[in-house]
């Protein structure tokens, strides 16, 4: 019975690591009051500019600065792409008319603030910086 236990309390202790170790680096969508949950496909349609609404709700996306750490992480397991690519992705699409690339704010507080004050604002923020009152659109 008391190696049942043990082996219990170890297999539990793994998994409360495990889900803090996830949430260290995990990330979550927020967005003004006034915008829908969203999926994966329609965050990579409104962080590559081929869409501008949800839900028939204009919306506005804002990018935390190049060299950010969960930038990479977002574009990454959002987009599949890395920074570079982002980047020349979206150069290409100005050069060409189709748009300009989503505002870059400097950290997080900065998009919780901006999501708050802007309708249809949309940006990502570390999952350790949620707060009750946040609209919650998508969390991978």
């Amino acid at each position: 019975m008391q190696a049942l236990l043990r082996i219990l309390v170890a297999a539990w202790l793994c998994a409360v690591g495990a889900a803090q170790a996830a949430g260290e680096g995990g990330f979550a969508v927020v967005a003004h009051a006034g915008v829908a949950r969203v999926d994966a496909p329609t965050l990579q349609r409104l962080y590559t500019g081929r869409a501008i609404e949800v839900a028939g709700t204009p919306v506005t996306v804002v990018n935390l600065a190049g060299g950010d750490p969960l930038r990479e992480r977002f574009l990454q397991q959002v987009l599949g792409l890395d920074d570079d690519r982002y980047v020349a992705y979206w150069t290409v699409r100005r050069h060409v008319g189709k748009g300009v690339p989503p505002r870059e704010l400097k950290n997080a507080a900065e998009v919780i603030e901006f999501v708050k004050t802007t309708p249809g604002a949309l940006g990502y923020v570390p999952a350790s910086e949620l707060r009750p009152g946040l609209n919650v659109v998508f969390r991978p």
